[in-house]
C-alpha cells in the first residue's frame, strides 16, 4: 500500500486572497508531495509499509534510527490535516460545541485566538501551532519541524503551518499577518 496525497477539499483558488494559488502549487504540489514520496521510499519493504500514518508516527517518535521515517510520516500527516483545517469562507468563531469548549477552557474564543497566535508567531524557526484535546481539556501547543501532538499522546483538533513555505510567497516575513488571516478568514471550525 503506497501512501498518497489527499485531494484538497476545495479548489486551489478558493482561499484567495488569503492563500494564493501559487502558494498551493509550491506547498501542496511540491513540499507535501515530497514528504509523501519520500515516505513511500523509506517504508518500502519495512514493518511500516502497511501501517496508518498515525501508527508510524507513534512507533517512530523519539527513536533516532527512525528519524527520517518519522519526519516524512509526520509531515505527510501534518499537511493533510492542515489542508482540512482550512475552508473557503472560513474564519470567525465556531458555532458548535467547540465554541463552548473554547469558552470553558480559555475563557473566550478571543482568548483562545490570542493563545494560538502567540504559539504560532512564537514558534522559533519552522513548525506548527495546534489546538489539541488533552484528556478532555483543550490546549494550545506548538511543535518544531515535523513534531506533532500524536507523538505526545494528544488529539489534534486544528493546526496552522508556520514553516515559511506556507506563507512566504503571500506574506513574506509577516508570519503574524498570515496567522491572523488563517484565524479570521480560513480556519475550518
Amino acid at each position: 500500500m503506497a501512501f498518497t496525497m489527499i485531494n484538497l477539499p476545495y479548489d486551489k483558488k478558493d482561499l484567495e486572497p488569503y492563500m494564493s494559488e501559487q502558494t498551493f502549487d509550491y506547498h501542496y504540489g511540491k513540499h507535501y508531495k515530497t514528504y509523501v514520496d519520500n515516505l513511500n521510499k523509506l517504508v518500502a519493504e519495512t514493518e511500516f509499509e502497511k501501517m496508518p500514518l498515525e501508527e508510524i508516527i507513534r512507533k517512530t517518535a523519539g527513536k533516532p534510527e527512525y528519524t527520517a521515517i518519522f519526519n516524512n510520516a509526520a509531515q505527510a500527516w501534518n499537511h493533510a490535516f492542515f489542508w482540512k483545517s482550512m475552508c473557503k469562507n472560513g474564519g470567525g468563531e465556531p458555532k458548535t460545541e467547540l465554541k463552548q469548549r473554547l469558552e470553558k477552557d480559555f475563557g473566550s474564543v478571543a482568548k483562545f485566538k490570542e493563545a494560538f497566535k502567540l504559539a504560532a508567531v512564537g514558534q522559533f524557526g519552522s513548525g506548527w501551532a495546534w489546538l489539541v484535546d488533552n484528556a478532555g481539556k483543550l490546549e494550545v501547543m506548538k511543535t518544531a519541524n515535523a513534531d506533532n501532538p500524536i507523538a505526545h499522546g494528544l488529539k489534534p483538533l486544528l493546526t496552522v503551518d508556520v514553516w515559511e513555505h506556507a506563507y512566504y510567497l503571500d506574506y513574506q516575513n509577516r508570519r503574524a499577518d498570515f496567522v491572523e488571516a488563517f484565524l479570521e478568514q480560513l480556519v475550518n471550525w
